[in-house]
Protein backbone atom coordinates (compact mmCIF):
# COMPACT_ATOMS: atom_id res chain seq x y z
CA UNK A 1 0.00 0.00 0.00
CA UNK A 2 1.11 3.64 0.16
CA UNK A 3 3.54 5.00 2.59
CA UNK A 4 2.56 6.09 5.61
CA UNK A 5 3.13 9.65 7.08
CA UNK A 6 5.55 10.02 9.83
CA UNK A 7 4.18 9.32 13.21
CA UNK A 8 4.31 12.29 15.81
CA UNK A 9 7.58 13.08 17.61
CA UNK A 10 7.09 12.14 21.71
CA UNK A 11 4.55 9.37 21.08
CA UNK A 12 5.18 7.14 23.53
CA UNK A 13 6.56 3.68 22.59
CA UNK A 14 2.95 1.73 23.76
CA UNK A 15 1.11 3.88 21.33
CA UNK A 16 3.47 3.66 18.49
CA UNK A 17 4.47 0.48 18.63
CA UNK A 18 0.41 -0.21 18.51
CA UNK A 19 -0.40 2.08 15.48
CA UNK A 20 2.83 0.46 13.37
CA UNK A 21 0.56 -2.88 14.23
CA UNK A 22 -2.67 -1.80 13.03
CA UNK A 23 -0.75 -0.24 9.89
CA UNK A 24 0.49 -3.59 9.03
CA UNK A 25 -2.39 -5.38 9.59
CA UNK A 26 -4.35 -2.42 7.79
CA UNK A 27 -1.65 -3.33 4.80
CA UNK A 28 -2.13 -6.63 4.78
CA UNK A 29 -5.73 -7.05 4.44
CA UNK A 30 -4.70 -5.06 0.60
CA UNK A 31 -8.05 -2.29 1.27
CA UNK A 32 -7.69 1.34 0.46
CA UNK A 33 -9.21 3.00 3.52
CA UNK A 34 -12.34 4.26 1.94
CA UNK A 35 -12.78 -0.28 1.05
CA UNK A 36 -12.10 -0.37 4.94
CA UNK A 37 -14.35 2.10 6.11
CA UNK A 38 -17.07 0.18 4.10
CA UNK A 39 -15.93 -3.21 5.63
CA UNK A 40 -16.13 -2.23 8.94
CA UNK A 41 -18.46 0.38 9.59
CA UNK A 42 -16.04 3.20 11.08
CA UNK A 43 -15.65 5.57 8.09
CA UNK A 44 -12.33 6.47 5.74
CA UNK A 45 -11.44 9.58 8.01
CA UNK A 46 -11.50 7.72 11.35
CA UNK A 47 -9.32 4.99 9.92
CA UNK A 48 -6.93 8.11 9.25
CA UNK A 49 -7.20 9.76 12.39
CA UNK A 50 -6.49 6.06 13.72
CA UNK A 51 -3.83 5.02 11.66
CA UNK A 52 -1.71 8.21 12.28
CA UNK A 53 -2.44 8.22 15.64
CA UNK A 54 -4.48 11.44 15.95
CA UNK A 55 -6.76 9.50 18.10
CA UNK A 56 -7.44 6.19 19.76
CA UNK A 57 -9.55 4.29 17.90
CA UNK A 58 -12.47 2.45 19.80
CA UNK A 59 -11.90 -1.34 20.77
CA UNK A 60 -14.71 -2.59 18.28
CA UNK A 61 -13.04 -0.57 15.68
CA UNK A 62 -9.60 -3.11 16.12
CA UNK A 63 -11.89 -6.15 16.36
CA UNK A 64 -13.61 -5.15 12.79
CA UNK A 65 -9.56 -4.84 11.69
CA UNK A 66 -8.56 -7.95 13.18
CA UNK A 67 -12.13 -9.67 11.44
CA UNK A 68 -11.18 -8.07 7.76
CA UNK A 69 -7.65 -8.97 8.20
CA UNK A 70 -8.66 -12.93 9.03
CA UNK A 71 -7.66 -12.66 12.72
CA UNK A 72 -8.81 -14.59 15.20
CA UNK A 73 -8.48 -16.39 18.48
CA UNK A 74 -5.01 -15.43 20.07
CA UNK A 75 -3.76 -13.22 17.19
CA UNK A 76 -6.80 -10.69 17.45
CA UNK A 77 -6.81 -10.85 21.07
CA UNK A 78 -2.82 -9.97 21.14
CA UNK A 79 -4.05 -6.63 19.12
CA UNK A 80 -7.38 -6.10 21.73
CA UNK A 81 -4.11 -5.95 24.48
CA UNK A 82 -1.87 -4.00 22.61
CA UNK A 83 -5.10 -1.59 22.31
CA UNK A 84 -5.61 -1.41 26.65
CA UNK A 85 -1.79 -0.45 26.65
CA UNK A 86 -1.63 1.88 23.80
CA UNK A 87 -5.18 3.47 25.33
CA UNK A 88 -3.86 4.27 28.52
CA UNK A 89 -0.55 5.67 27.29
CA UNK A 90 -2.79 7.78 24.19
CA UNK A 91 -1.69 11.33 25.08
CA UNK A 92 -4.91 13.81 25.69
CA UNK A 93 -5.39 16.76 23.53
CA UNK A 94 -4.39 19.93 25.56
CA UNK A 95 -7.42 21.63 25.09
CA UNK A 96 -9.30 24.10 26.82
CA UNK A 97 -12.62 22.33 25.66
CA UNK A 98 -13.23 18.99 27.86
CA UNK A 99 -15.66 18.10 25.05
CA UNK A 100 -12.93 18.03 22.73
CA UNK A 101 -10.52 15.79 24.45
CA UNK A 102 -10.87 12.27 24.37
CA UNK A 103 -13.25 10.03 26.54
CA UNK A 104 -11.63 7.85 28.57
CA UNK A 105 -13.65 5.12 27.48
CA UNK A 106 -13.17 5.07 23.76
CA UNK A 107 -17.02 5.21 22.25
CA UNK A 108 -19.17 2.00 21.90
CA UNK A 109 -20.81 1.77 18.60
CA UNK A 110 -24.91 2.01 19.58
CA UNK A 111 -25.23 -2.06 18.02
CA UNK A 112 -22.86 -3.28 20.64
CA UNK A 113 -24.53 -1.42 23.69
CA UNK A 114 -26.42 -4.44 25.13
CA UNK A 115 -27.42 -2.30 28.29
CA UNK A 116 -30.14 -0.61 26.59
CA UNK A 117 -33.13 -2.62 25.79
CA UNK A 118 -34.29 -2.32 22.18
CA UNK A 119 -37.70 -0.47 22.20
CA UNK A 120 -40.38 -2.03 21.15
CA UNK A 121 -42.72 -1.24 17.93
CA UNK A 122 -45.89 -0.22 18.49
CA UNK A 123 -48.42 -3.11 17.75
CA UNK A 124 -49.19 -2.91 13.51
CA UNK A 125 -52.46 -3.54 11.83
CA UNK A 126 -51.95 -7.34 11.77
CA UNK A 127 -51.64 -6.96 15.91
CA UNK A 128 -54.63 -5.25 16.30
CA UNK A 129 -56.18 -7.14 13.82
CA UNK A 130 -55.90 -10.09 15.77
CA UNK A 131 -56.56 -8.56 19.22
CA UNK A 132 -60.02 -7.82 17.68
CA UNK A 133 -60.43 -10.95 16.63
CA UNK A 134 -59.94 -12.60 19.91
CA UNK A 135 -62.29 -10.05 21.88
CA UNK A 136 -64.70 -10.97 19.11
CA UNK A 137 -64.20 -14.62 19.86
CA UNK A 138 -64.87 -14.23 23.48
CA UNK A 139 -68.29 -11.87 23.14
CA UNK A 140 -69.89 -14.91 20.88
CA UNK A 141 -68.27 -17.27 23.05
CA UNK A 142 -70.24 -15.24 26.36
CA UNK A 143 -73.38 -14.81 23.87
CA UNK A 144 -73.37 -19.02 23.29
CA UNK A 145 -72.67 -19.79 26.73
CA UNK A 146 -75.51 -17.10 27.55
CA UNK A 147 -78.29 -18.24 25.31
CA UNK A 148 -77.28 -21.61 26.20
CA UNK A 149 -78.50 -20.68 30.26
CA UNK A 150 -81.19 -18.75 29.60
CA UNK A 151 -83.47 -21.42 26.96
CA UNK A 152 -81.45 -24.25 29.00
Amino acid sequence: MGAWQPLPDGLPSEVRHFVEQLRQLKDGTGLSLAALGARTAYSKSSWQRYLNAVQPPPRQAVAALCRVAGLAGAEAERHVVRWELAVEAWPRPASANPAEAYEEDPTVPWWDRLEEPAPQPAPGPAGRLLLYAALLLLALLLAAVGGAVAFG
